[in-house]
């Protein structure tokens, strides 16, 4: 079988049930396509960033019921009846802490990188409340930045930690 023969065959999509951002979604897709390209394709999401497409630079990072992973190795299998948090869905009513630190601790350059690294300390202070450097550095090894704006990443990451040690001390937890 050549090439041309291979195009001819058509692959069956399937419904897919997914809360984005809060939101119910179902969206027709054959089962193997990327979750980055339906959020920027199917759903406009356009935060996700696709960079390597390996996997390898975070770029294209967000939640899967909490937990990190990278949008251009999930397929739209994987995430049936899963909820996805993608940057857009991290702002609420007001900027989260993250990307509040981020805007006044200068954390980006270009910006490519931003949405991924600001979701991946989302999922690093969930699961450690008051990582320490070394855990930062780990939580975020993860994600390339391009420009080495490592300086204010890294101080955008420490803002965050003494902002939410402040809150816990005000709550007395």
């Amino acid at each position: 079988m050549d090439v041309k023969e291979a195009e001819s065959f058509s692959v069956k999509k399937h419904r897919f049930r997914m809360t984005v951002n809060g939101i119910e979604r179902e969206i027709e897709a054959v089962p193997s396509s990327r979750l980055s390209d339906l959020l920027r394709k199917e759903l406009q999401l356009t935060g996700t960033k696709v960079s390597c497409g390996i996997g390898r630079c975070g770029a294209c990072s967000i939640l899967i019921d909490g937990k990190l992973a990278n949008a251009c190795m999930t397929m739209a299998y994987q995430v049936d009846g899963h909820s996805i948090t993608t940057i857009e869905g991290v702002q609420k009513e007001e900027l989260d802490i993250c990307q509040t630190a981020f805007l006044e601790e200068g954390g980006f350059q270009c910006g490519y990188c931003t949405p991924g690294m600001i979701i991946a300390l989302k999922a690093l202070f969930q699961e450690i409340p008051q990582p320490t450097d070394e855990d930062i550095e780990e939580g975020l090894a993860g994600n390339l930045c391009r420009c080495t704006g490592y300086g204010g990443i890294m101080r955008s990451a420490c803002r965050i930690r003494k902002e939410l040690t402040s809150e816990k001390m005000k709550s007395g937890s």
